[in-house]
């Protein structure tokens, strides 16, 4: 009887087994337990409610395939200030803000130096396949290790991490301080560039790339709308005065005619056309392709960072056809990105998130045509009037700089006058505060001092870094930007217009949804170590999305 008991045990644990492997491997075949490949793409200047506005117009394997296929979080948003974009990629890969990470603008006043620091700047690096200025370039500057940092350490340096992107911080500051590349485009000779941070020499598929020339074959013809002009009902009339008029043009109009501007411009021209997403593109598909990215036992990571749609709405503004149309042909490099990666690893395979570094506001004077509250900063004026109203205070103006909406004062001379560093900060600050421009105004010395919990003054001490950030900073009432053209717009402030993004996942073991959860910027980084079983880069201070990673 017993040896029945026990053969019978011994048939039950043997099939239970059986089942068991017969479950793992189906699970398996559709979902391996690492991805191959994650592909961050992050699209420069991108609102929210460019998905929406657009639906009608794209196409079925883009940004629809994205958000049909994978997780909409639809309530994403920055948690500090300013929504540049240096700030927002760092903040991106580090899953913490500029308080912590300490790119807290695209330059900022360096007091040691006195002069602006670039956030990518590296005097000890020089320039791979140029030399321009623009290839002194690393991520020395930030302070934490990003997401794709801690993937190449977590596999002991076999995970490839490679960086992309037309503007040299979209590349950098992603791909983080380990990678094995960063790549970023030079105007100057219509080539992606390196630096020797990163290697002594291009590689020789990046050379016959470039070889190819494809930003003089994209401005070889004029830039025309992708549809018929009359179907961009989603924008207003194509001539208007809010747009920016290109040197060699007389009208903001369809067709652009790239030839004649490029000109006057050179190479770098094709950042303020849709064709600088597709050189993107393609630039990308040559990556996978060439570094045979996703075919080794351990996880790859490319950042892809979409530039020229920051560009074309600095230069047109966001109801403008020039940036529709440039969303529909981007729209079309995103099938076509997508499409190549499943040819050659499958959806199961490759995790992907697209979020952007920061939106954009509404053309002000389009607003204040419309009686909607908005308006210019002049903020030489402002630093002007300050360093008047310091001087017949103190004897001194004793501003060394007003950069980035932070007043930098000469803390020496303050030391030598025997004055009080925070008496000088409240006086400077309740003298801005009394503009008709300011909505807050706060002081080194509050930020150092007060815990913030919401609103405008909590994003600015997110975004306040004790050893960069200036003494005293100023907000500016929502619909306000610093701009010197009343055409096109800006971005950096606190308010939705700018820190409202999409975020979607897609891909492997993403569920098919959406969340209206409020979920921060700085959540992305914890969410993809929590799915990659990694440590959280060194200054994290996001959380993971749980309705991602039960």
């Amino acid at each position: 009887m017993n040896n029945l008991k026990y053969s019978l045990s011994l048939i039950a644990c043997i099939f239970t087994l059986q089942l068991f492997a017969q479950t793992s491997t189906k699970q398996s075949a559709s979902a391996p337990s690492q991805p191959k490949l994650v592909v961050g793409i992050v699209v420069d200047q991108m609102r929210y409610d460019y998905i929406y506005r657009f639906w009608n117009k794209f196409g079925n394997d883009g940004f629809k395939r994205l958000v049909n296929e994978g997780f909409f979080c639809r309530n994403t948003n920055f948690n500090y200030v300013p929504t540049y974009t240096a700030p927002g990629h760092a903040s991106i890969y580090t899953g913490t803000t500029p308080a912590v990470h300490g790119i807290i603008a695209n330059d900022w006043y360096n007091r040691t130096t006195g002069y602006n620091v670039y956030c990518a700047e590296d005097q000890n690096s020089n320039g791979v396949g140029t030399v321009a200025k623009e290839g002194k370039r690393s991520p020395v500057n930030m302070l934490t290790t990003t997401i794709t940092d801690e993937l190449r350490i977590s596999s002991n340096m076999k995970s490839k991490v490679i960086g992309i992107a037309l503007k040299d911080r979209s590349s950098i500051l992603p791909a983080g301080h380990t990678p094995n590349a960063a790549y970023w485009f030079d105007g100057s000779n219509g080539s992606f560039i390196s630096s020797t941070y990163y290697m002594n020499e291009l590689p020789n598929w990046v050379t016959e790339f470039n070889k190819k020339e494809l930003p003089l074959k994209y401005l070889s013809q004029p830039w025309n709308t992708l549809l018929p002009i009359e179907q961009y009902t989603e924008s207003l009339p194509d001539d208007n005065k809010y747009e920016f008029i290109a040197h060699g043009e007389t009208r903001p109009v369809f067709p652009h005619n790239l030839p004649e501007i490029m000109k006057n411009n050179g190479l770098g021209l094709i950042r303020n056309t849709p064709f600088g997403n597709s050189l993107t593109k393609d630039f990308a598909i040559e990556v996978i392709k060439n570094e045979n990215l996703g075919k080794s036992a351990a996880t790859d990571f490319l950042a892809i960072s979409f530039s020229s749609p920051d560009y074309i709405g600095h230069t047109y503004g966001p109801n403008s056809v020039e940036q529709e149309d440039d969303y529909l042909r981007l729209d079309k490099d995103l099938a076509e990105l997508l499409a190549f990666i499943d040819s050659q690893l499958g959806k199961n395979n490759t995790l992907v998130f697209l979020t952007a570094d920061h939106a954009a506001p509404e053309v002000p004077a389009y607003l204040m045509d419309l009686k909607i509250p908005a308006g210019y900063v002049k903020e030489k004026k402002i630093a002007d009037l300050v360093k008047t109203y310091l001087f017949k205070t103190y004897g001194d103006s004793l501003v060394l700089s007003f950069y980035n909406q932070q007043i930098y004062l000469n803390q020496q001379a303050i030391e030598s006058k025997g004055l009080a560093l925070q008496q000088v900060q409240e006086k400077a600050a309740a003298y801005l505060q009394a503009m008709p421009e300011a909505a807050e105004v706060l002081t080194a010395y509050t930020l150092n001092n007060t815990s913030f919990t919401e609103g405008s003054q909590y994003m600015m001490q997110k975004g306040f870094n004790t050893k960069r950030s200036g003494d005293v900073l100023i907000n500016y009432l929502p619909g306000w930007i610093d701009y010197e053209m009343q055409v096109g717009t800006a971005h950096g402030s606190p308010y939705s217009y700018d820190t409202h993004v999409p975020l979607i996942f897609y891909g492997w073991n993403i569920k098919q949804g959406s969340s209206s959860e409020q979920i921060y910027i700085t959540d992305i980084a914890p969410t993809l170590a929590m799915m990659l079983n990694i440590q959280f880069p060194s200054g994290c201070t996001g959380k993971p999305i749980s309705i991602l990673v039960k």
